[in-house]
């Protein structure tokens, strides 16, 4: 897919992440659901805040770190999410210009603060994420830049952009553009507590064509369906959409297309750190190969390939070039 604009436009939740280690009873002290992602107000985000040991503060978001690891792989990739004009705004937006996104959506002026998530990691790598999603929530059409979805050769959003309202409406405008401009759209699941909230809708998307391209872990995938069986939850995404890349952890990946499933080895690992991003990576890997000319087989190498850097590290973001890595790699 070449000439365009962008490879991919992510379009997201533009988020701080503060991440901090902490054991599992810290987790149960706090109230905190392990391995989710937990919305909580203003007031909960300061009360952790305080209540957490040293932290990292990072830009992440689920589709800002698809775009930093696209950008990462060398593809053109422009993110689309909203921040306020303050500290946090100031370092979201300065981390993903930094990575080579492209990234003008105007910042919030006033009101509420850029969303933040403290992110808990346990000794098992697994993290609880417990996130405030602040300015976010004024993320609406009015952002979306009709021509950059048009020259984008896929839109990729978040499911977790469907908590807030208006950003929902902002979705469907951007899949609307897309398809009229014979472009694709893409999703994630995110979370399999965010799969519970809208499964309807999740399905409506994908069955209505809205949706072309889903990724989801094993989890979210069963949830979807409401299914223990991950074979029944592929015969009935095969059904729904066009291509599912869905994710195994350390069993690798399977892709599902309306003609086969293929599964793909997970990428070898020396030391697992921290899980935060690893879908996210998993998904630019994905996408930067997909509109590259790749083969499936291959798309999901570059996923497992971009997942295995992250989780070796503390934090949502590669800290090595993907495209040398790749090069490594022979991919």
């Amino acid at each position: 897919m070449t000439g365009n604009t962008h490879d991919v436009l992510a379009i997201g939740n533009a988020i701080v992440d503060i991440i901090a280690q902490a054991e599992d009873d810290f987790l149960v002290r706090e109230g905190i659901v392990k391995g989710a992602m937990n919305l909580i107000d203003a007031e909960r985000a300061e009360a952790l805040y305080a209540a957490m040991g040293p932290a990292i503060e990072t830009s992440g978001g689920s589709a800002g770190n698809t775009a930093a690891g696209i950008a990462s792989f060398g593809g053109k990739v422009g993110y689309i999410g909203k921040v306020a004009n303050d500290h946090l705004g100031e370092i979201f937006r300065h981390d993903i210009k930094a990575i080579g996104v492209d990234y003008d959506t105007e910042p919030l002026p006033e009101g509420v603060p850029t969303a933040r998530s403290m992110i808990f990691v346990t000794p098992d790598g697994e993290r609880s994420m417990n996130t405030y999603l602040g300015a976010c929530i004024e993320l609406g059409p009015s952002d979306i830049d009709t021509e950059k979805v048009k020259a984008a050769a896929i839109t990729y959003f978040e499911g977790y952009l469907w908590d807030p309202a208006a950003a929902k409406d902002a979705i469907r405008q951007a899949a609307s553009i897309a398809h009229e401009a014979d472009r694709k759209v893409a999703m994630t699941l995110s979370d399999p507590f965010c799969v519970d909230r809208y499964r309807d809708e999740f399905l409506e998307l994908m069955r209505s064509g809205a949706v072309d391209i889903v990724f989801a872990n094993e989890v979210e995938a069963k949830s979807l369906y409401q299914t223990a069986s991950l074979d029944s939850a592929v015969a009935a995404i095969r059904e729904d959409c066009a291509l599912s890349a869905i994710t195994m952890s350390e069993k690798g990946s399977m892709i599902v297309t309306r003609e086969r499933t293929g599964e793909v080895p997970a990428h070898p690992i020396d030391n697992l750190v921290d899980t935060t991003g690893a879908g996210d990576l998993y998904a630019a890997g994905f996408l930067y190969g997909l509109t590259h000319g790749r083969e499936l087989d291959d798309c999901a190498r570059l996923g497992g390939l971009a997942a295995s850097e992250v989780i070796q590290h503390i934090g949502p973001r590669p800290q090595t070039s993907l495209a040398d890595l790749a090069k490594q790699s022979g991919l």
